[in-house]
């Protein structure tokens, strides 16, 4: 695809792939109101903010629901770590990393008028594991009393572990032991601290009340998302949670990235979700380069391979398939080397702990994107299936129908063809792809995906992704959709966390090793990092990117 060369010069994008920086436009001058129109081609299913797993989601849901603390809603090198949010202070572990003293905001009131109280905070943690949030137990295992309501969440209390007082508004956690991420993760999504009274259920469609400047109006995840102004809402702090511009957004769903393309040229739509189809680039970059925004989030593409199904209960047959990859087809299906680049291990460039190695590789150094270690080594691949005594067998891809995921499956499925497999490409809808694959009774075998991290740490790749306290068998809620465990890599993976105590410099390093243990071991085929390529409309101002939260919508000021 040469075109997309010339057009990405001219967006200014033929440079090495940039680092993590987050950058914000000078701020226009104030304009508030009106209604922002964003697109995306589907939706990203359950709208409940402690059990949806998805990035759409948690975009759309970031100005809707709170957590105690977040990460800055600025963008820079001083938006790394967490500000208080719902509470006055980040707090000072005591008792060696074991406690955490917090005492909530006055004034904060849920969309639906209630005011928020401490008894929230609890039954929100207790509501965690009451309805199984995929993060509950590796993000919130470590609270006191968590173990007992992970074997039996109907009766969850959390006693000892989630204390509250009303009188003074403090919250304490208390934990079995310490974790040097409880601060992050208390900033995760999946803690949003919702009325006391929410149903125990995932509610899917129907809104829960939060306590950001949006509520949300309507859903149908055919068509639409449409979100107001929260009338009890009031700035407790610019940093945490900012007022918002535009009076109403209106999400639409099921346009196709051409059409979407067409739509915020014409400005019949302020922002479309997806990135710019790779052949539309060309026209996007000399016409509308003013509109584009290109930023790295710590984002991966991979193959996701289920070691309980065969053929890749073989070891051999799992490292053919990452000697066999062809990746410098991944990155031009993902729009060529100046927005993507091969990835040959599970952490991408940019997340700490990242250390580039390639074990699936004919010998060149990973750190020079056009080496020989993005060629495929058939001869190895070959050899090993031989060895496995798989060959023959059937395996079916499932991959979401997006434009990028149907090209990479197809070309992973020409490449088990050469290696002796009877391959085919099964494509579901993207807004249901990821809760598919997190169900461990639909068995599938290899599964495309993209995984963004829910913070900037190793654990939120390694550890969620593949440790044992992450997969859950016969359940359909189970983030380590590989089934991959093996309680030695998790001893690894809490000392590498330990160490982030004292010496987060040696953490790091102990988190690299722990992604050479995974890969030696095979249960992904890494396949690039990529940018985001968005394109806005021309009344889109003072756009603003952060690291964790991408692109603020509720920031942009249409005018």
């Amino acid at each position: 695809m040469p075109f997309i060369f010339p057009c990405l010069a001219a967006l200014g994008l033929l440079t090495s792939p940039l680092p993590p920086a987050w950058a914000a436009e000078e701020l226009s001058d104030s304009h508030t109101g009106g209604t922002l129109r964003i697109l995306a081609q589907s939706s990203a299913g359950t709208l409940d903010p402690q059990i949806s797993y998805t990035a759409l989601t948690k975009l759309f849901e970031t100005p809707v629901y709170d957590t105690l603390l977040t990460y800055p809603k600025f963008s820079g090198p001083e938006a790394h770590p967490v500000i208080a949010n719902l509470v006055e202070s980040v707090p000072i572990p005591e008792d060696g990393g074991r406690t955490y003293r917090l005492t909530l905001r006055e004034g904060l009131h849920f969309s639906n008028g209630k005011p928020v109280t401490v008894e929230d905070v609890a039954a929100s943690f207790r509501r965690l594991f009451k309805v199984g949030s995929p993060t509950a137990g590796p993000y919130y295992g470590a609270i006191i009393g968590a173990q007992d309501c992970l074997e039996n969440p109907g009766t969850c209390t959390l006693a000892g572990g989630v204390e509250t007082n009303a009188s003074t508004r403090q919250i304490i956690f208390r934990l079995n032991a310490p974790d040097p991420e409880f601060l992050d993760r208390l900033a995760w999504m999946h803690a949003a601290i919702l009325p006391a009274d929410t149903p125990v259920r995932d509610m899917g469609n129907t809104p829960i009340p939060g306590t950001g400047p949006y509520r949300i109006a309507e859903y149908d995840p055919t068509s639409l998302l449409r979100m107001e102004r929260n009338p009890f809402f009031h700035e407790w702090s610019h940093d945490a949670q900012p007022a918002a511009y535009p009076d109403e957004v209106r999400v639409s769903f099921g346009l196709d990235g051409e059409s979407a393309v067409t739509a915020v040229e014409n400005g019949q739509a302020d922002w479309m979700y997806e990135n710019v189809p790779l052949d539309r680039l060309g026209e996007v970059g000399s016409r509308y380069a003013d509109q584009v925004r290109l930023y790295a989030p710590l984002l991966s593409y991979f193959a996701m391979l289920n070691v309980h199904e065969p053929p890749f209960t073989s070891l051999k047959v799992r490292q053919a398939l990452n000697y066999a990859v062809n990746r410098h087809a991944m990155i031009i299906y993902r729009g060529g080397p100046a927005v993507a680049s091969p990835l040959c291990q599970i952490l991408p460039d940019g997340t700490p702990g990242y250390e580039p190695f390639c074990f699936y590789t004919q010998g060149a150094s990973p750190t020079n994107p056009s080496a020989d270690w993005v060629k495929p080594d058939m001869d190895a691949a070959r050899r090993l299936v031989r060895e496995s005594g798989m060959a023959g067998q059937k395996i079916s891809i499932i991959v979401p129908s997006e434009q990028h995921g149907n090209a990479t499956a197809e070309d992973i499925r020409n490449t088990l063809e050469m290696l002796g497999f009877k391959a085919t490409v099964r494509s579901i809808s993207p807004a249901i792809a990821f809760t598919y694959i997190q169900n461990t009774q639909n068995h599938f075998q290899i599964a495309l995906a993209g995984w963004n991290a829910d913070y900037p740490s190793a654990s939120s790749f390694l550890q969620t992704l593949f440790s044992c306290e992450t997969f859950h068998p016969n359940s359909d809620n189970s983030p380590n959709y590989s089934g991959f465990c093996d309680p030695h890599i998790d001893q690894l993976m809490h000392k590498a966390a330990l160490l982030a105590l004292t010496d987060r410099t040696a953490s790091n390093h102990a988190w690299s090793e722990v992604d050479r243990e995974v890969m030696a071991q095979a249960p992904i085929v890494p396949l690039s990092q990529t940018q985001r390529v968005v394109l806005l409309s021309r009344r889109a101002r003072n756009v603003t990117i952060t690291l964790n939260d991408e692109i603020l919508f509720s920031q942009i000021q249409v005018q």
